[in-house]
């Protein structure tokens, strides 16, 4: 290939003029070249160099080599020297060779640019004849060879990073400005593009353009400028990249390396040209990947951002890497260790990198660990031991003794000799890990377990109390919190005995709680006691056995040592634990252990816990609350529930009377945070004797239910006569009471009521106060009941209406306004007649009987009687006269319409407040006025 040659200085006049022109040009070249080489090649020299010069001070002029990019698309590479005076005598002459490369050419044998530096092809006159001889190749000058370019490199270790990074900035993307060189001599500029070319791909190298000298930077066009310290100086900016490599380097800021660099890949290069390894750029690709796997293998040290880049390009490229490469670039990968290290050698550096303490540092080295660690897994099992034991050595042993994940490693991965080693350099580290209490015990402690089967580490003595850690960690999954498998909130264990509800007391219709009241239980199913405040019962530690512990909840039976809290185990951690139980008999015996005792104390969150982490408890024998717990036979909803009881004992596997422990477990996981109704609650306690559940500790559940079930369950009387005999000797007076009045309750309207109803409650009542709220008004009812039924024993009308009793007397009112005692009296006409003899007697025995009977005759009984047919009035009033005493009289007295009427209501209490003032009280109202009528509240079908 012929190059086409144009020569450029001062000549005497000829055919093309005098002064500076063209002295000699190749006969291919394109005028419109000639015009634009001309604003290229021209020379000025630098500002303080002699204007007089010797020959020796004229050898020491700066070569302007430069490589520029033409209008066409051509290249013009173009040396020019100064030469001191003309032809005529005249100072400032320079010559000007340059050869134009048309757009694609190259330089022979495919050189590039830069190596024709100094070659002794270039003249420094115009050739004899006006024409140009041929050039076929370039022989490079010393100072391009590579010992030259090597010692370069590392005189100029600490910018050649941050050159490197500039000028392949500038390479990709020609909008990004130029690198300015600022060194004394020109051929230091060559020599800082040469290791620049070396390291590009190829193709950019080819590309680059470049001069090695200007006096004015700011109007070159090349990509990379040299200049002298005398040249016109330019900024730092965003045009320009400066490297002063003239004056010391600037100090690193605080908290940075000293010539640190953002960019890994111009690292690693200036780092594989400081070690005289410049035969890695040609034989590999230039990216941040394999080059930095070329110079682990030749032991180069590199920061952890390269390593990180090796380690993913082998993982991607595993497959197709020849055996023999492959081991290698992985064995020096396991003995790598990450540095920051721009300049290893430097003292300062060290100092300043042991002050900052950079946290950059610390994540590219956890970066690189994690490569390492994905590289294993990626070679785990695919290629033979000798090529993946040094790696799985390393990530063994930094996984150990770091604080992150442990990954999975197969014995397969070593060779029987690095197991054993190491098993003696990690034993320590191992065990410590898995009795860590700081680490999460899913986590950290079962990797490390695993790790210590590999490796034949005994850690028999630390699984109890790993257990203990993760039984806690496993109670504390947030999935198992919302996990439908078990509803209803945990049974609170701060009541007397474990298990036990916590005390709730109801309010009565104003809101207020009543004096007598000490609590109702959580809700019985579609009873009316579920909501309300806590009472007094609660402060006071209401409980059949005694006030409450104050020491609050027992400690899990069965746990070993303090257990400290713990984080929750992770979903993703799970399939980990059950492999670890599956592996370890010990641990699975601790564990379900551990489990178990939390378990008696805490059933319903055991069973959730157990529904999301599916632990193999079931196919194991022993451990009774927690096969419970992951039982099936739990029930979803109320159904039949002493079945599904006993479906859940039956699971235990163990006698109630063996483990009468298991039988508070099985109550709280069928009754999660409710009261068994009356029925259930007589069907516990007759089908399995008052010695269990005095044992296992529900007795006072038992209790608990009696005491708070809503008035409408009809079998609490009955269970209270149960709970009555069968602990009569240890319940607590007020319960006791509490019970009696229950009892009695259930006797009136039979043949044991006896007589003396209300003292006999009223009696009972101050026994048991507080008197649970419940209690009290199931009493009311069952009073209010029997009164209005008729055929009352004479007395215990007058027993009411004396007592003054305002719950009591509301009952009554209540249970009169309802729709049964209403459809009674517009069918039963001598029922009328009793109404109004019992509302119309006691007149002043207490205001608030006055207050109640007055009202119930003007709303609930004269609406009746103003509506009954004439018969019906006249079997009333023939009722009437039969029982004497003036009642007639009275009655058609209040039944008169007009003033006589309303002055009859007097005599009745109609009228009169409870301070006995008129219009004080009920009738005050206008619908209690002769034809008013005032539905009863509500739809009146309560108290039937």
């Amino acid at each position: 290939m012929t190059l086409s040659q144009l020569h450029y200085t001062s000549a005497p006049p000829g055919p093309g003029g005098s002064g500076f022109r063209f002295t000699a040009v190749s006969e291919d070249v394109p005028q419109g070249v000639l015009r634009e080489a001309e604003q290229l090649i021209g020379y000025e020299p630098p500002r303080d160099s002699p204007a007089r010069p010797d020959a020796d001070e004229l050898s020491g002029f700066p070569t302007a080599f430069s490589f520029s990019e033409l209008s066409d698309g051509g290249r013009l590479l173009s040396r020019s020297v100064y030469t001191g005076v003309d032809y005529s005598g005249r100072w400032g002459n320079f010559h000007a060779h340059a050869l134009h490369l048309p757009a694609g050419g190259r330089l022979p044998d495919g050189a590039l640019p830069i190596a024709a530096w100094e070659s002794r092809r270039w003249g420094r006159a115009t050739p004899d004849g006006g024409r140009p001889e041929p050039i076929d190749r370039f022989e490079p000058s010393g100072l391009m060879q590579h010992e030259a370019l090597v010692a370069f490199a590392v005189s100029r270790a600490d910018r050649l990073a941050a050159v490197l990074a500039d000028v392949r900035a500038v390479a990709d993307d020609p909008g990004a400005g130029q690198v300015v060189l600022v060194e004394r001599d020109s051929a230091a500029v060559a020599q800082w593009i040469a290791l620049a070319c070396a390291v590009l791909p190829r193709e950019q190298a080819h590309r680059l353009t470049f001069t090695t000298y200007t006096r004015r930077p700011v109007q070159a066009r090349q990509q990379i400028i040299g200049v002298l310290p005398s040249s016109e100086t330019v900024a730092y900016g965003h045009r320009h990249r400066v490297h002063d490599c003239t004056r010391p380097p600037v100090p690193a800021a605080p908290g940075t390396s000293a010539g640190a660099v953002t960019d890994p890949w111009a690292e690693v290069c200036a780092r594989v040209w400081r070690a005289g390894r410049p035969d890695l750029f040609r034989r590999h690709e230039p990216d941040l990947g394999p080059l930095s796997a070329a110079a682990l293998t030749a032991r180069i040290p590199l920061p952890p951002a390269a390593l990180t880049a090796a380690t993913h390009w082998v993982r991607e490229r595993a497959g197709s890497l020849p055996e023999g490469e492959l081991a290698e670039i992985v064995t020096a990968l396991s003995e790598a260790r990450p540095t920051d290290d721009t300049r290893p050698s430097d003292e300062a550096r060290r100092t300043d990198r042991a002050a900052s303490g950079t946290a950059s540092g610390t994540s590219a080295a956890a970066d690189f660990g994690a490569g390492l660690t994905s590289l294993f897994e990626r070679l785990d099992g695919q290629v033979p031991a000798f090529v993946s034991a040094p790696l799985a050595a390393q990530v063994l042993t930094a996984a150990v003794r770091g604080d992150g994940p442990v990954p999975v490693v197969h014995g397969a991965s070593f060779t029987p000799e690095a197991r054993t080693r190491l098993g003696a350099e990690l034993g320590y580290a191992i065990r410590s890990g898995v009795a860590d209490p700081a680490q999460p015990p899913a986590g950290r402690p079962l990797g490390l377990l695993r790790v210590a089967d590999l490796l034949e580490i005994d850690c028999t003595d630390l699984l109890p109390d790993l257990a203990a850690r993760l039984a806690q960690a496993l109670m504390d999954i947030p999935e198992a919190r919302a996990h439908p498998s078990a509803t209803g909130p945990e049974p609170r264990t701060d009541t007397g005995y474990p298990g036990r509800r916590t005390p709730v007391a109801t309010a009565d219709r104003d809101g207020a709680i009543p004096w007598w009241s000490t609590r109702t239980g959580p809700a019985h199913p579609g009873g009316e006691g579920a909501a309300g405040t806590a009472g007094a019962g609660h402060e006071a530690g209401f409980g059949a056995a005694g006030p409450m512990d104050p020491a609050g909840p027992a400690r899990p039976v069965g746990s070993v040592g303090p257990v400290a809290p713990t984080a929750p185990v992770r979903p993703e951690e799970l399939a980990v634990l059950r492999d670890a139980v599956a592996a370890h008999p010990t641990l699975r015996i601790a564990l379900f252990g551990a489990l178990d005792a939390i378990s008696a104390d805490r059933p319903v969150s055991a069973a959730r816990m157990l529904a999301v982490a599916e632990l193999p408890v079931r196919d194991h024998p022993g451990f009774p609350h927690l096969r419970m717990c992951a039982s099936n036979a739990l029930p979803t909803g109320v159904g039949d529930r002493v079945t599904a009881f006993h479906g859940v004992v039956r699971t235990a596997g163990v006698s109630l009377h063996t483990e009468p422990a298991v039988l508070r477990t099985a109550v709280d996981l069928v009754w999660p945070g409710v009261l068994p109704t009356g029925q259930e609650a007589s069907l516990l306690l007759n089908a399995l004797g008052s010695d269990l559940h005095r044992a296992a500790g529900t007795r006072d559940l038992l209790i608990d239910a009696a005491l708070a079930a809503p008035a409408d369950d009809r079998d609490i009387p009955a269970l209270a006569v149960d709970l009555l005999c069968c602990f009569t000797t240890e319940l607590a007076p007020e319960h006791r009471a509490a019970l009696l009045l229950l009892e009695f309750a259930g006797l009136l309207g039979t043949e044991g009521e006896g007589l003396d109803w209300v003292q006999r409650a009223a009696a009972l009542g101050a026994n048991a106060r507080p008197v649970p709220a419940p209690v009290l008004e199931r009493v009311h009812r069952a009073l209010a009941r029997r009164l209005l039924r008729g055929s009352a024993p004479p007395g215990e009308l007058y027993a009411l209406a004396l007592s003054g009793d305002a719950a009591l007397l509301a009952a009554y009112e209540r249970r009169a306004q309802s729709n049964r005692v209403g459809d009674r009296l517009r069918t039963v006409p001598g029922y009328v007649a009793d109404c109004f003899c019992d509302w119309s007697s006691h007149a002043g025995a207490h205001p608030a009987w006055d207050e109640t009977c007055a009202a119930l005759l003007a709303k609930v009984l004269r609406p009746v009687v103003r509506a009954l047919p004439a018969e019906d009035l006249a079997e009333v009033e023939s009722s009437l006269d039969r029982a004497g005493r003036g009642k007639l009289d009275a009655f058609r007295a209040w039944n008169r319409p007009g003033t006589f009427g309303r002055l009859a209501g007097r005599f009745t209490g109609r009228g009169r407040g409870r301070d006995g003032g008129r219009d004080g009280g009920r009738d005050s109202d206008p619908s209690s006025r002769y034809g008013d009528v005032a539905p009863p509240p509500g739809d009146g079908r309560e108290y039937r």
